[in-house]
């Protein structure tokens, strides 16, 4: 049993053993045997895409689901690839929110600001929308490659769905891998940001290109 669910247990005993048990954490503590809180400082990548004046206007709304990602993946733990083979967190340091989430409302913000759907939603939000937008995050980590800094990669796959037949109109696979300019979580942060915002306006234009093709077909 950890120190921290020892100390919540001593509680539930009687009055003589629960002095006895917090005699004995403290001495604990004295001795510099229970864990220290250690600051965390949190992240949230807020990447800006620029809107292409070359993007078509849709008269379809659109709803977008959240990302599925494995277990390393669907945390708010920042990844580290040191090398090869082995993955790592950063110490003292998280997103703000579960990876998936911080890459869905990215695509949600990217989506709505580029004024070119009829509307934009997430699953379960009461709308009827042509197509979904089906995500799983693959990559979502900074890789040092046996180099001096790290490189964040993005990957995320994407289907484009017709709920009327739940037919996968378009599936593609979209990347981004951005070097960071400095081994501390701050410049690894803008490199998020910068690689977020490049998945997110290539999928925008991706949406549009294959929506509308679609339609055209009448399916």
């Amino acid at each position: 049993m950890s120190p921290s669910r020892r100390s919540s247990a001593s509680i539930r005993l009687h009055a003589p053993l629960r002095l006895a048990a917090l005699s004995a954490l403290l001495a604990l503590g004295g001795c510099g045997l229970l864990p220290k809180n250690e600051p965390i400082a949190l992240y949230r990548p807020e990447p800006r895409v620029a809107i292409d004046a070359a993007w078509p206007k849709a008269d379809w709304q659109l709803q977008i689901a959240r990302p599925v990602a494995d277990a390393s993946s669907d945390s708010a733990r920042i990844l580290v690839r040191p090398r090869a083979g082995e993955l790592q967190v950063y110490k003292g340091a998280a997103w703000t929110q579960p990876a998936p989430d911080i890459v869905h409302d990215a695509l949600m913000r990217a989506f709505i600001d580029s004024g070119r759907f009829a509307g934009v939603a997430r699953r379960g939000e009461g709308v009827s929308p042509r197509y979904e937008l089906l995500l799983d995050l693959r990559r979502f980590e900074s890789d040092y490659a046996d180099a001096g800094t790290p490189t964040v990669r993005i990957a995320v796959g994407a289907r484009l769905v017709h709920n009327a037949d739940n037919r996968i109109v378009a599936s593609r696979v979209f990347e981004a891998d951005v070097p960071a300019e400095g081994t501390d979580v701050p410049r690894i942060n803008r490199a998020f940001e910068q690689g977020l915002g490049d998945v997110s306006a290539a999928m925008v234009g991706w949406v549009l290109a294959e929506g509308g093709r679609s339609s055209d077909r009448g399916r």
